[in-house]
């Protein structure tokens, strides 16, 4: 699977030497246009797996995006609100994920969301330790990394 990202990528490359042209939208088109050509020949060349975990991964990345929009407006609303009323708290999140590289991922991806900030992980891998700006139920920040984050994680790298 990774050979399949790593030809998917010298494609991408060589269609920017073939342009002439290694700009941003011109190397993300030819991997987009790589991708594509991948999938038309999925069976002979097995990459059905490849381009199933290459949805889950935008999938994520979307969700990140979407996360990152809403938690940006909030954190923006309690700055300019007059009276800037918070609850901010420690929380021990309770971690599905197992792999470092998972527990990695889940935890810069709340680092990255503003308002919360991802500040350590238990020596037994199995708690994360969340700082967040407001919190008002603390069973539903977690219910929302659970179903959110962590569940886009599973499913795109397992």
């Amino acid at each position: 699977m990774n050979s399949l990202f790593l030809i998917n990528i010298l494609m991408a490359l060589v269609w920017a030497a073939i342009t002439g042209s290694f700009s941003l939208p011109s190397l993300l088109f030819g991997f987009a246009l790589s991708a594509l050509a991948l999938s038309l020949i999925r069976e002979q060349v097995g990459t059905v797996g490849y381009m199933s975990r290459s949805r889950r991964v935008i999938s994520l990345f979307l969700l990140f995006l979407y996360e990152l929009v809403l938690s940006a407006l909030s954190v923006a609303k309690l700055v300019l609100s007059p009276r800037m009323a918070i609850n901010p708290a420690f929380i021990a999140y309770p971690l599905r994920v197992d792999k470092d590289f998972e527990i990695t991922i889940l935890a810069n991806l709340i680092t990255l969301t503003p308002g919360t900030l991802s500040v350590d992980v238990s020596p037994d891998r199995r708690t994360l330790y969340i700082h967040a700006i407001n919190v008002t139920d603390e069973e539903a920040l977690k219910r929302d990394i659970a179903e959110g984050f962590e569940m886009k994680i599973m499913e795109a790298f397992r």
